[in-house]
């Protein structure tokens, strides 16, 4: 991609940035200088704070505000100090002018705002980077949010995004630190992750699926959405009522007891991962509200975590293993998944997880954090060179934020044991899915297969045995090498024989007269000594250089 001039700034922009932190600390904090996860990191041993950080970022717009809150998730790439504080990072932009929130509404919907509801605040209630959100009555009285896109908001994210893949891709191809922690790959994924939450019309199905998804929790409240005035630009959905779940005041949690509610709020989201596979992926404080009929109400489905069959039967394994304090459990579990250097020596990995996962026995909620012990496992991973899947990444910033909230609420409650007990009811629930009859049906037919092949290839064994045609290949050393490796040592000791033979005949001819002579020698006698002093020096050097590169190789 070229470098066209009305891009400039841009690239300026992300280069003073780059000037700043490339060869700070910060994110020279490779493997090798990983400290001790057993005890926090000094952020005075850095010569930039988290603060400063989240504030550059900040300053570089909403594009890159995103893109801190991405690298938050990235504890081999930061240390925790800095993902701590890019994982909270906000930015403050300008209110939209009314004007100009109407012009949006009616172009995506085809009408006024003063035709689709009976009264409409044009204070907005919250300003973000990528949307605006404004108190509405519909006609039927029923209390609505209305968030609208930012104008130009979609632009500019494209534009820089275009400018981070640009730049992403050159540092790849020329940076080892770009290969070696696929900056790339970073990008592409903040690039996947702004195009959908820049689609209403995705937030939007999400709430709903969702909403569904957690009926069952009567504690649990999640806004449906106006599908009639809902668009890629517009969103329209129940109003919540009430306010930050972590600024509830302290009578009030004198008052009444929270821990049905917390309760509540653990299965549904052990149910979004494990179950459903649908999760929301952002339950910090600002998204988690407590209504006045003290149901907690999940909000800002923009951003939703997805995991496979497959991600999910491991984090059901996990979190047994993590409820049950068994870190060898734990440490299998994460091995079997991740990648890693066959060769490489595991065991400095499993002895800092099985410590890590002990530590949080008989904790209760105000001590126990179940995020950050994997984002820790996460970091002693990274320490070591194994690459755990970003899927427990986000689990971890997941559970990360609900520990913080039930710690807020619930100060002794045991986490720990609500989780055995779900967990266990739910692997009871998925032993029963597995026995319904479409399932069923599946395993007859691989049986029935089984059974119509098996005659057949049991003949074909046997008829093979019977004609001493039966071949087991066994794929223990590489043949080939093998026998190029024996042919060499061969030939060294032909050589060394025929350098012998040289020397031996040179030193009989030397006894005998001639008339040619070379430096007072016989001539044919000295010419036999160069040849062997020839080919006995470049067997030397085979020997001792080329050998020992190869051997270093």
């Amino acid at each position: 991609m070229s470098l066209l001039p009305d891009q400039y700034d841009k690239y300026i922009r992300f280069f003073k940035f780059m000037m700043k932190y490339w060869n700070s600390d910060v994110f020279s904090y490779t493997e090798e200088k990983m400290a001790n996860t057993e005890t926090e990191i000094e952020t005075e041993s850095f010569d930039h704070s988290p603060e400063e950080l989240a504030d550059d970022l900040k300053s570089m717009g909403p594009t890159y505000v995103k893109l801190g809150q991405l690298l938050s998730t990235r504890p081999d790439l930061l240390p925790s100090p800095f993902l701590d504080a890019l994982a909270t990072l906000q930015d403050e932009v300008e209110i939209v002018d009314y004007q100009e929130i109407e012009t949006i509404f009616k172009e995506e919907l085809g009408v006024r705002i003063s035709k689709a509801f009976a009264s409409f605040e044009k204070e907005p209630l919250a300003s973000a980077s990528i949307g605006q959100v404004h108190r509405a009555v519909l006609h039927s009285g029923k209390i609505v949010a209305v968030k609208v896109q930012r104008p130009g908001i979609r632009k500019r994210f494209i534009e820089d995004l275009d400018t981070l893949m640009a730049i992403s891709e050159k540092l790849e191809t020329y940076s080892e630190m770009g290969r070696n922690y696929a900056i790339h790959s970073v990008i592409e994924e903040l690039r996947y992750v702004l195009l959908k939450e820049l689609d209403y019309t995705l937030e939007a199905q999400n709430l709903a699926t969702l909403k569904k998804n957690l009926a069952e929790f009567e504690h649990m409240f999640i806004p449906a959405p106006i599908l009639d005035y809902c668009s890629s630009k517009v969103l329209t959905m129940e109003f919540v009522e009430g306010g930050k779940i972590t600024k509830v005041s302290p009578l009030k949690r004198l008052d009444i007891s929270f821990e049905p509610l917390v309760d509540e709020l653990v299965k549904s989201y052990l149910k979004q991962i494990i179950v459903d596979g649908f999760a929301h992926a952002d339950p910090h404080p600002g998204n988690v509200y407590l209504t006045p009929e003290n149901k907690i109400a999940l909000m800002d489905l923009g951003m939703v975590a997805k995991f496979s069959n497959e991600m999910q039967e491991i984090i059901l394994k996990l979190m047994i293993g993590l409820s049950n304090y068994d870190g060898s459990r734990v440490a299998d579990i994460l091995l079997s998944i991740s990648e890693y250097d066959d060769k490489k020596d595991v065991s400095n990995f499993k002895k800092d997880v099985i410590r890590k996962t002990q530590e949080n026995e008989n904790a209760r909620a105000k001590d126990l954090q179940t995020g950050r012990v994997l984002i820790k496992m996460n970091q002693m991973a990274a320490k070591e060179g194994i690459h755990i899947p970003v899927e427990l990444n986000i689990l971890g910033k997941i559970l990360l934020n609900l520990d913080q909230i039930v710690a807020y609420l619930a100060p002794k409650y045991d986490v720990q044991q609500t989780v055995k007990d779900y967990v266990q009811l739910l692997m009871q629930q998925r032993m029963k899915e597995n026995l319904k009859p479409e399932n069923l049906m599946e395993v007859f037919l691989e049986m029935k297969e089984l059974t119509e092949n098996l005659p057949y290839r049991l003949n074909k064994f046997s008829e093979l045995l019977a004609d001493n045609k039966m071949k087991i290949q066994v794929d223990a050393i590489d043949e080939q090498r093998f026998t190029g490796a024996f042919q060499k040592v061969a030939n060294r000791i032909t050589a060394g024989l025929i350098i012998a033979a040289l020397i031996i005949g040179a030193a009989m001819l030397v006894r005998v007269p001639s008339s040619w002579t070379i430096a007072g020698y016989p001539g044919f006698a000295f010419i036999l000594f160069i040849i062997a002093a020839i080919i006995g020096l470049y067997l030397l050097y085979e020997i001792l250089l080329k050998d020992e590169s190869k051997k270093e190789k």
